[in-house]
């Protein structure tokens, strides 16, 4: 049994099309149903039952394809650590994190870092928290940086803080002159809120079921920065911590104000990694210095 006949079965599982699976090879057909025979011949049982409608995996099949995934991602693992051995410090870490948190928290962290280690490049990833999560289990990501994180039992949180939502306004909104802002207030102006993936809306509905307030729900996006801008422009008022706006405070286009009335909406940071997963040299690196990063902010914030 060779290598590339494991290769070739694995495109095939993620594919699901002969045709799929090479064209992202680069190879023909019939080199994929030639591996996947051998395979087959290999194992002494079918693993992949065809039909007009594609491909579909045998119980046999499934069992591969399971162990098959971890095998490659070590060898990928293997990889990189290997280059680590050889002084090459470089590589690509992976990370997965919640649109309101990538402009005041993420992105100082990561170009400060970039800065200590300029061959190091980064893939990062806006994502819902469920949907970062996932990632991060199958190991298509190394490090989460996630608000209203769901628990996972493969997961474990290297840093976390609480972060209390606020309402966001321009300076000439009308609840600007405010000290705080109740629910029934906030319900008299348009809102620019996210869609149901995620959990901040989830929450704000929740506090606002709670509190028998009807919402103004104008505009609904998973863009952090259309409602960025709408707040800015005075056309709505929106939900978001402090520090998912700070640059924007600092510039004196956007103010927090507190909620008042026991609503207040409070959710978790939480910085997390893969459960018995050893990170490379840089994703470790990366790691370390935005758990300073956080714990800076949070002990100022949090």
């Amino acid at each position: 049994m060779q290598i590339r006949s494991l290769i070739y079965f694995y495109e095939l599982v993620r594919a699901k099309s002969m045709r799929q699976a090479a064209q992202r090879l680069n190879v023909a057909p019939t080199a994929i149903s030639r591996q996947v025979a051998n395979l087959e011949h290999h194992f002494g049982t079918p693993l992949v039952d065809r039909d007009s409608r594609g491909i579909r995996l045998t119980a046999a099949g499934e069992l591969l394809a399971e162990r098959l995934s971890r095998t490659l991602r070590d060898l990928d693992q293997v990889a990189v650590f290997i280059d680590d051995l050889k002084g090459l410090r470089r590589g690509e870490v992976k990370i997965v994190t919640n649109g309101a948190l990538t402009t005041s928290i993420l992105t100082p962290a990561v170009a400060s870092f970039s800065a200590l280690y300029p061959q190091v490049s980064f893939d990062i990833r806006i994502l819902s928290a469920n949907d970062a999560i996932e990632r991060l289990v199958l190991a298509e990501a190394d490090i989460a940086l996630t608000m209203f994180t769901p628990a996972h039992p493969d997961v474990v949180e290297r840093l976390s803080g609480a972060v209390e939502n606020m309402v966001i306004v321009a300076p000439h909104h009308p609840l600007a002159k405010l000290p705080h802002v109740s629910l029934a207030e906030l319900a008299q102006f348009p809102l620019a809120i996210p869609d149901e993936s995620f959990g901040a809306r989830r929450a704000l509905e929740e506090s606002a079921a709670q509190a028998g307030v009807d919402l103004n729900r104008l505009f609904v996006t998973n863009s952090i920065e259309i409602q960025k801008e709408l707040g800015r422009r005075g056309a709505a008022a929106l939900i978001l911590p402090a520090l998912a706006v700070a640059r924007e405070m600092a510039l004196g286009e956007l103010c927090a104000i507190p909620i008042r009335g026991g609503w207040q909406i409070r959710a978790r940071l939480a910085l997390s990694v893969t459960r018995d997963r050893s990170l490379p040299f840089a994703a470790a690196k990366l790691l370390s210095h935005l758990e300073q990063h956080l714990h800076d902010l949070l002990g100022k914030d949090g």
